[in-house]
């Protein structure tokens, strides 16, 4: 083993910040909530604010899961990326080491996990994206503390610029082509889109789903101009959060703590709650000026409900300390979850695709997630890292690191 392995070696257990476990736990819980609308059905149609087919609870199931769920655990579980990030860069410059090769090998194989999950298992991936963007984020590594928020702040918000403006020039398009042609063109593209999709994953081959999936993965790319600017601004806000130290001593950020409680919680539950009432749905392939600025709103609301949640986990965490093992095996259980609900959704599993109610995705999704930290607990017992950590750290640091507790490091 070399000198450079000694001293960027995975972290051991005791020198984690629990925090950073419960937060990815209760982040994995959110996330599962809102993909169940895409495993569950076309993908394109999903993520479009409160889909007005539904009816009675179902249409009540959606609404509460886009207002408080959607768009908010994404981006927390995007700050716990940033705030690994500036944990790991600090044992590097602790140890006196390169950080950069160690943590563009780490990216890469970030990278190849989420291809793979990407055509293999589920089209929703968002680790393609961490992997990308991971890349500016190492850019930022030596931008001073104090900066770091407001940078990730500014970053966060050029997504909602970006709606805005889409939303201004598709209007203006309109207006220059009064007789609609482009946006029937639009709509009926985007039909074409659900209808492959539901083709392939209802009733589709194996094969005939990761060529889908493919498809699938070029657009979900192309969209990166947007969500880009979301994940690396929280990537940035998560490293203030770690270099701080107000994940690792947050007795000294009781203030900041509150404020976010008590005042970025509601104030983003009040912005998100106008943007659905005035926006409640964007059908796919429309655009307009009102529905890029709804959810230019929505966005700025997913940041502010986001940072309202991560005050209260660190105010509730010694009650949460259950979900610690589920955080430790994030990876695992992110793609656990595709793997079990493509089977239970998709037409070469058990094909109940676009069978389950909107109602019944939620305690479908939470009876899963009780699971998933059971099995998080007794893995845990025998082992030292999930099995997909395990082959990550393997890929970063270019050795197999012991996996039972029995083996010596």
């Amino acid at each position: 083993m070399n000198t450079v392995s000694l001293s960027l070696q995975p972290v051991a257990t005791g020198d984690r910040i629990a925090v950073l476990d419960i937060l990815r736990g209760f982040a994995l819980l959110g996330i599962l909530l809102m993909n169940m609308e895409a495993f569950s059905g076309p993908l394109d149609l999903s993520f479009t604010g409160i889909d007005p087919h539904w009816q009675g609870l179902d249409y009540a199931a959606d609404a509460v899961i886009y207002v408080l769920v959607q768009g908010k655990f994404f981006t927390l579980f995007s700050l716990l990326f940033g705030a690994g990030f500036a944990i790991m860069a600090q044992r590097a410059d602790a140890a006196r080491r390169a950080f950069a090769p160690f943590y563009l090998r780490r990216s890469a194989a970030l990278l190849l996990i989420g291809l793979c999950h990407a055509l293999l298992v589920w089209s929703g991936d968002i680790l393609v994206v961490y992997a990308l963007i991971s890349l500016p984020l190492l850019a930022c590594r030596e931008a001073p503390t104090r900066w770091l928020p407001v940078m990730g702040v500014l970053t966060y918000l050029c997504a909602a610029a970006l709606m805005l403006l889409l939303g201004a020039l598709t209007g203006l398009e309109a207006q220059l082509q009064p007789d609609g042609a482009q946006v029937q063109a639009a709509i009926d593209s985007a039909q074409q889109t659900i209808d492959l999709q539901r083709q392939a994953y209802a009733h589709g081959t194996y094969g005939q789903a990761v060529l889908q999936r493919l498809r699938d993965l070029v657009t979900q790319v192309g969209a990166i101009i947007v969500v880009g600017p979301e994940v690396l601004g929280m990537f940035l806000i998560g490293s203030w959060f770690a270099r701080s130290g107000a994940l690792a001593t947050p007795e000294r950020f009781t203030r900041l703590y509150g404020r976010l409680r008590w005042g970025a919680l509601p104030l983003g539950l009040a912005v998100m709650l106008g943007s659905a009432i005035w926006q409640p749905y964007l059908a796919p392939g429309t655009f307009t000026p009102a529905s890029g600025a709804a959810f230019a709103l929505a966005s700025v609301a997913s940041l502010l409900m986001c940072l309202g949640y991560l005050g209260w986990i660190m105010r509730l965490r010694a009650g949460l300390h259950w979900l610690a093992p589920m955080g430790r095996m994030a990876l695992t259980q992110y793609i656990l979850q595709s793997l079990v609900c493509t089977w239970v959704f998709y037409g070469y599993g058990l094909g109940a695709f676009e069978q389950m109610s909107r109602a019944w995705q939620v305690p479908f999704a939470l009876a899963l997630f009780a699971v998933q930290v059971l099995l998080s607990h007794l893995w845990l017992r025998l082992f030292r890292f999930g099995p997909l950590e395990w082959v990550w750290r393997a890929m970063t640091y270019l050795q197999w690191p012991p996996l039972r507790r029995a083996e010596r490091a």
